[in-house]
């Protein structure tokens, strides 16, 4: 297996954090509402592309979003999406009724939000993690 570079590691690092965090529930100092856990397990990661809304799924598994990661080059792009078709509702908020004449006043948690503005201080947190493990190796 080749040795993983620093610049792979933090990448790699960078992007748990995220697939972490976005999934970490407001119990827990998260943003992520839970109530059955779905929304959560709906998150999926991808190296070819976007994941998509599965409509009409309503019961997800995890996915295996550390596999993906962790088998990412430094360089490619690692997609993260939830499949749930209410993840935007959850997210945004929603106040109407939608295209199955539900009506909503959801206020939205903004979990995709609060994670993709702090990727600055991730990705500087992930590469002194990575740098520490190095160093300490």
């Amino acid at each position: 297996m080749p040795r993983r570079g620093s610049g792979e590691g933090s990448f790699q690092t960078a992007a748990q954090t995220v697939a972490n965090e976005v999934r970490t529930p407001v119990a827990e100092g998260g943003r992520m509402p839970l109530k059955t856990g779905n929304l959560r397990r709906s998150l999926m990661a991808s190296t070819a592309d976007m994941p998509r809304i599965q409509e009409g799924k309503t019961t997800f598994s995890d996915s295996g979003i550390e596999m993906v990661i962790a088998g990412a080059e430094l360089g490619s792009t690692i997609y993260l999406g939830f499949q749930a078709a209410y993840a935007a509702r959850m997210n945004y908020g929603f106040v109407g009724t939608d295209s199955l004449g539900r009506t909503f006043n959801q206020t939205g948690y903004g979990f995709v939000d609060a994670v993709a503005q702090r990727w600055p201080q991730i990705v500087t947190q992930a590469e002194a993690t990575v740098r520490g493990r190095l160093e300490g190796a």
